[in-house]
């Protein structure tokens, strides 16, 4: 395993606990983030792009695991310290019981995803991935948050993964993380000038269409298969 990666995966796993025990709600994606944006700046500029690219996935893979196993055994609640995580989870479980909410219904959850992923493309382009990594971590938390809540609520284990990482969920970082390496680089140029001769643009068009087709991947998925996953699911809670 590349160094780098070996001390991100480390600096990830130490990032989640601290940040929690800390108890700011900024800090903990902040903590999160900053290492992820350190080994894609440092890989872009060596022109890696295919290893920024497999360094933020297992980043984001390290911080799902880590935070949801941290918040399912933390010893108080930490609602107050994972933005966003409490209305996510409250949303979530109640379509689970009820069947009323977004997540199946492609009417309903396009138009707040096609927001998400204008803003996270944005913050990419402006801020060189600087903000987009932060906005990842943060979306990352408040799912980490809900697949913990499943343990709280009594789901059997083997059952968090799939129904707190669904196939859908699991595309959508997959794409975040994909765009967040490509669309930093136009201002890494300017901002590291040997970058540009080491990266190919042209080599950035495979990456586009493994983004776009996660997306897609994404809100197929969610549209024809949340139903039954938020049914299956509603069976295994007490």
């Amino acid at each position: 395993m590349r160094r780098d990666l070996a001390i991100l995966l480390l600096a990830t796993a130490v990032s989640c606990p601290l940040g929690l025990a800390i108890g700011h709600p900024w800090l903990l994606p902040a903590l999160n983030a900053l290492p992820a944006y350190l080994v894609l700046v440092h890989r872009l500029r060596k022109g890696e792009r295919g290893g920024a690219v497999r360094a933020m996935l297992w980043w984001a893979a390290a911080v799902a695991i880590v935070g949801t196993i941290a918040m399912a055994l933390w010893p108080s609640p930490v609602d107050g310290v994972v933005w966003n995580g409490p209305a996510y989870e409250t949303g979530m479980l109640a379509w689970v019981r009820t069947g009323q909410g977004a997540e199946g219904n492609i009417r309903l959850f396009l138009p707040g995803q096609l927001v998400q992923l204008a803003a996270f493309v944005l913050l990419s382009l402006l801020t060189a991935g600087a903000l987009s990594v932060l906005m990842g971590a943060v979306i990352l938390n408040f799912l980490s948050f809900y697949a913990a809540s499943l343990v709280r609520a009594g789901v059997p284990e083997w059952a968090v993964v799939p129904f707190g990482w669904p196939p859908w969920v699991v595309a959508r970082i997959a794409a975040l993380c994909i765009l967040g390496v490509v669309l930093a680089e136009p201002l890494l140029f300017r901002v590291f000038p040997s970058a540009r001769q080491n990266l190919k643009v042209v080599g950035r068009m495979p990456y586009y269409v493994a983004a776009i087709s996660s997306v897609l991947a994404d809100w197929f998925l969610r549209a024809a298969f949340a139903p039954l996953w938020a049914k299956w699911l509603r069976g295994l809670l007490p």
